[in-house]
């Protein structure tokens, strides 16, 4: 019985005692897995927390950048008003002073007129008063008096005259000499040398239009950047195949010429290697300058010429005078200058000096708006030439007088260079039509008789009518005329202008 009970009891035993046991193991893994995933929620809390200090402390450094950067503009743009402000006052004085000034000249001005007044009227009466007195001593009218001085200039007149005919005849027997060398000089310039023309050419070919956009560049930065770097105007239009280069210094034009064709021939066109280009051709332009002066001095037999001599020389071989090489014309006009010299018995060195630097103005670098004669001749003087050197230069177009034999051959010889048939581009046609238009101009204006261009146009002589326009307002005419001129025309150099003003008087003996 004991037995039946113990085998029952057993099995339901370890019935029970095995479901306790899977009953502890589960609520064990229970309590692990709450374990684990508590420790798996702190974890994600304290990452949570992390990430969000490091997000709130980024957004705080872009804070403070984006509030450092605006302080910063805004102190920019503070300083920009207060320049601005500074600039603004600054003009307003100006202008506040200026206006005073003119309102002070203009009332000294008023006051002069009123004072010129009266002093015109009391001199009127005084006048009058002397006059009349005049006549009273000397018991002659007026009329009377001026035919007494007419009669008295009359014989001084003859008798001058006389004296300037005898002094005239003895001058020309102790001239004989000088006549015969002026002679030979004339026979000497029948000389014609052979042609010399160089055509200066602006425009630079294309290998196709599409180049035409890669010289452009991105929003035009290329070609911006080529005309900063060189200072000529570069004008791309519907030409096929071709830019025009625009610049008044043909040195500058010379550098941005070679400059694109070799960025065209490279093919690599950008602003960098824009900027490589043009300095190594710059240098290599200024060593050809340096380089084309010595040449010409040492083709000559010229020696001990400064450094800025010979520079300025050598620019002469870039610029042209209507087709003519500068320093072609001047190497020539030295060679002349040199053989006249040689036949008349000159100074033969130092006519071929005062030739070869008779155009060194047109190569100086300067902004004055003085002639390239006057230039020149500034320039030799601070070079420490000889004073009939810088006489020579200063003479070869008569702004000054020639005042030795040298400086007149370096004028003749300069005339043949010049004058001689295919010397120079322009023709008989444009050249008259020129001058013709240099008087038509003048001949507008009211008050002027007649105008005479003269120096192959450089200068200008107006006879203006004392009828019409007072001595006080011959000034004024001359200013007016220049400044037509100015606008009207387009010629190299200057034009002087001398106005003629005379009261000529005829009077007939019956």
């Amino acid at each position: 019985m004991n037995t039946i009970i113990l085998f029952i009891v057993l099995p339901i035993a370890g019935i029970v005692l095995g479901w306790t046991i899977r009953w502890l193991w589960a609520r064990f893994q229970l309590s692990a897995s709450e374990q684990k995933a508590e420790r798996v929620k702190q974890d994600a809390i304290r990452e949570a927390e992390a990430q969000k200090k490091e997000i709130l402390l980024n957004a705080k450094d872009e804070l403070i950048r984006e509030r450092n950067q605006q302080e910063r503009e805004n102190r920019e743009r503070r300083a920009e008003v207060q320049r601005y402000e500074a600039r603004v006052n600054k003009k307003e004085e100006l202008v506040d002073q200026k206006a005073a000034e003119c309102e002070k000249k203009e009332k000294d001005f008023i006051e002069k007129s009123a004072a010129m007044k009266k002093r015109e009227a009391a001199l009127s009466e005084q006048e009058e008063m002397y006059r009349k007195e005049l006549e009273r001593i000397s018991g002659l009218s007026a009329q009377e008096a001026k035919d007494l001085i007419i009669k008295n200039l009359e014989n001084d007149a003859k008798h001058d005259a006389q004296a300037l005919l005898n002094k005239i005849e003895q001058d020309a027997q102790l001239s004989a000499e000088k006549k015969a060398r002026e002679i030979l000089v004339t026979t000497i310039q029948r000389i014609a040398p052979e042609t010399t023309s160089d055509i200066t050419v602006t425009t630079v070919s294309l290998p196709s239009d599409e180049m035409k956009g890669r010289i452009i560049g991105r929003e035009g930065r290329n070609i911006r950047t080529l005309e900063t770097l060189t200072g000529v105007d570069i004008i791309i239009d519907d030409t096929p195949e071709a830019v025009v280069i625009s610049c008044f210094d043909p040195v500058r034009k010379e550098i941005a010429k070679e400059s694109l064709e070799r960025l065209i021939s490279d093919g690599r066109i950008h602003p960098a290697r824009i900027e490589e280009i043009v300095q190594k051709v710059t240098r290599e332009v200024q060593n050809k300058i340096y380089e084309e002066g010595e040449k010409a001095l040492f083709d000559l037999g010229i020696h001990n010429m400064p450094t800025e001599g010979v520079r300025a020389l050598g620019r002469l071989y870039f610029r042209t005078s209507y087709g003519q090489n500068v320093l072609t014309h001047s190497k020539e006009v030295a060679t002349v200058a040199s053989m006249l010299a040689a036949e008349i018995g000159a100074d033969r060195e130092l006519a071929k000096r005062a030739a070869i630097l008779h155009d060194i103005g047109k190569g100086a670098e300067t902004d004055s708006d003085q002639n390239h004669a006057e230039v020149g001749a500034e320039l030799a003087r601070k070079m420490g030439e000889d004073p009939r050197v810088i006489n020579a230069i200063a003479a070869h177009h008569n702004d000054v007088e020639a005042t030795t034999l040298e400086a007149t051959l370096v004028q003749i010889a300069d005339a043949i260079s010049a004058a001689r048939p295919g010397a120079r581009r322009e023709t008989i046609d444009n050249y008259v039509k020129r001058l013709e238009n240099l008087e038509a101009i003048a001949e507008n204006f009211e008050g002027v008789e007649k105008a005479y261009a003269i120096q192959a146009g450089r200068e200008l002589r107006i006879l203006v009518n004392n009828e019409k326009i007072a001595d006080n307002e011959v000034k004024q005419l001359a200013s007016d005329i220049a400044k037509q001129i100015e606008t009207d025309l387009r010629y190299p150099g200057r034009i002087r202008l001398t106005m003629i003003r005379e009261t000529r008087i005829v009077e007939y003996a019956r």
